[in-house]
């Protein structure tokens, strides 16, 4: 166990954590040359194309110190963004100790903040390093001043590098073992394993990873999962280098993979601990902290036959996604479905784009929402995250919506057009700091709601890509909500229902209706698409009906003749509007959640 290091590398999005591993795994000698490519551990197509890591991998690294003996380092890559925070935080549980990664020219940004704040929880040890140091933009003092002033950590033991040519690699591995203290545990007690992730494999079931504390296990033994109390045998055990390498033993301190034809996915629970069946741990481990979606969304099927398939899509995804969760929902436009809560946008999207692209499901999204407090005159709280739970109005005393505290780090000069950024999304009690020369902290309070519709990839936009953002939600506070349908022909929408502020039902409503015009191909009836709160209607477009010439045949004669044949065609497509159905295609749905932006 003296030999054994488990790392995880931390830091805001782009910063360099990737490539950063990426040249550690070619140092140590993991992956012959001709195997090698950019980004090694991140294996799905969407890390790639985006440039982001979603998913920690772990890896071994063989590693000889400088003091020549042979030290095993098991690394966790973690992802950056805001919205995967509850990744960083169950690869932190399984460590010892961190690298922090700071950008050399952007310096420390939110998320950085966020990540070392998650690192203090777990008493993990923290070695600050500056990365891309060979960028002319780059400002080495100026960071260690940030490293000493913002993050509270020795700027002298921070290692300077350049994961990008490859410099500084060899000092960060000896800082690793140096530093960060080998793993404790008892290899003589019962088995005590944390289950930090989980994936499907169709030929061998469930394959579930695990930080090993006490005990040891190996092929025949019998395990058992501490919440479900289910019990399989253990078929193969091993680490994980850039492919699963089986071993005869895992042992205290180490971190691997078992299998145990598991077919039964919910007998698994990421955060649960396994030990054996026959000679039990006094107790379960502190698992991770309950993960609390902020986004919430209807996902069904475009195809009612495939409601099954989709069940099933989502209870695999959710193996390897913890901090997603999902049940049973109906709506009258769309049939069988389920309501999902994600921890922002853009974890909503990347859940959308790897449940097409992984499990081959074809499916729309309702419109997203947060959740909202309602209290009713008779003084019962309810808790609406769905627009169809919504309490008739009549029967609403107040209403509350979450409010979030916005912290915003950004160069000078976009500070202008952030702030009028914030008013526009009814942020409140802002203020501001400034860390560093030519830098400012800007912190607002604003409704979640506001937050993760648009304001990420706007927020992007007028800063131009320099600023970073993080939040946390902090309260409910009372705020004039409504219930905005929209009508199609008359018929509600459920799907496309929202719960919204009246300052900003009209205009949204407005924009719905428009997208919807754009998308719904024209009939032989004129179509009305209405927004409404309640009976009043606050927007409205129409769609125009194909039209027949009917007076084409008419030449000379009294008018009376022409109106006549119009009159007739008048009251058919009175008839037709009345039996008519207005089917709405996919993509009008899609349209109605683009921002402004796109």
């Amino acid at each position: 166990m003296n030999h054994i290091r488990n790392f995880s590398i931390i830091a805001h999005i782009d910063h360099g954590k990737s490539t950063l591993a990426d040249r550690m795994i070619q140092h140590t000698g993991v992956c012959e040359a001709r195997n090698f490519q950019d980004q090694i551990l991140d294996n799905m197509d969407i890390e790639r194309e985006r440039g982001i890591t979603i998913k920690s991998q772990a890896v071994a690294l063989p590693y000889r110190a400088r003091d020549g003996r042979d030290y095993t380092l098991n690394l966790i890559d973690t992802p950056g963004h805001v919205d995967f925070s509850y990744e960083v935080s169950r690869s932190l549980a399984s460590c010892e100790g961190v690298v922090l990664l700071i950008d050399a020219a952007q310096g420390v940004q939110a998320q950085t903040l966020a990540n070392l704040y998650l690192a203090m929880e777990h008493n993990l040890e923290i070695i600050p390093a500056i990365n891309k140091i060979d960028l002319l933009a780059a400002d080495v003092e100026r960071v260690r001043e940030q490293i000493d002033g913002e993050l509270g950590l020795d700027p002298d033991g921070a290692l300077l590098c350049s994961a990008k040519a490859g410099t500084g690699i060899e000092e960060i591995l000896e800082a690793i073992v140096q530093r960060i203290p080998p793993p404790q545990g008892d290899p003589a007690a019962p088995l005590t394993a944390l289950v930090f992730d989980a994936q499907y494999d169709p030929f061998r079931g469930t394959l579930i990873h695990i930080r090993v504390f006490d005990g040891t296990v190996r092929g025949g033994d019998i395990i058992r999962f501490l919440s479900t109390g289910a019990t399989y045998k253990v078929e193969e055990v091993g680490h994980f280098l850039l492919s699963r390498q089986k071993r005869e033993v895992l042992a205290a301190g180490e971190v691997g993979y078992i299998i145990a034809g598991i077919k039964t996915i919910s007998d698994v629970h990421t955060g649960d601990t396994v030990t054996l069946a026959d000679r039990p741990c006094a107790g379960p481990l502190p698992g991770f902290k309950e993960v609390k979606p902020v986004v919430f969304a209807s996902i069904y099927p475009i195809a009612s036959d495939d409601y099954e398939d989709l069940a099933t899509a989502l209870e695999k995804y959710k193996l390897n996604d913890a901090s997603f969760i999902y049940e049973k929902d109906a709506s009258v436009a769309l049939g069988q479905g389920f309501r999902c809560g994600f921890l922002g946008l853009l974890h909503l999207d990347i859940v959308q784009e790897r449940l097409e692209r992984e499990f081959g499901q074809s499916i729309i999204l309702s419109v997203p929402s947060v959740r909202y407090r309602f209290t009713l005159k008779d003084g019962t709280v309810l808790e609406v995250d769905n627009p169809a739970h919504y309490p008739p109005q009549i029967t609403i005393a107040k209403g509350e919506e979450p409010f979030i505290r916005a912290s915003m780090m950004l160069p000078e000069r976009y500070l202008g057009a952030v702030m009028k950024l914030c008013q526009e999304k009814r942020g409140v009690n802002s203020t501001l700091h400034y860390p560093g020369p030519g830098r400012v902290e800007l912190i607002y309070e604003m409704p979640l709601s506001e937050a993760i519709y648009d304001f990420y990839d706007r927020f992007k936009t007028v800063t131009q890509g320099y600023g970073s953002f993080d939040y946390e939600v902090i309260d409910y506070r009372e705020s004039n909500l409504v219930l905005l349908d929209i009508l199609v022909n008359g018929e509600k929408v459920d799907a496309l229902s929202q719960i919204v502020h009246r300052e900003r039902a009209r205009a949204w409503g407005l924009q719905a209706c428009e997208r919807l015009e754009e998308e719904i191909p024209r009939q032989m009836f004129k179509i009305a698409i209405q927004a409404a709160i309640g009976g009043e209607i606050i927007a409205r477009t129409t769609i125009s009906p194909f039209r027949k010439d009917v007076t084409a045949k008419c030449y000379g004669g009294d008018i009376s003749r022409k109106r006549k044949l119009l009159e007739r065609q008048k009251r058919g497509k009175k008839r037709m509007k009345m039996i008519g159905n207005v089917s709405i295609p996919q993509s009008a749905f899609l349209a109605v959640l683009k921002s402004d932006a796109d």
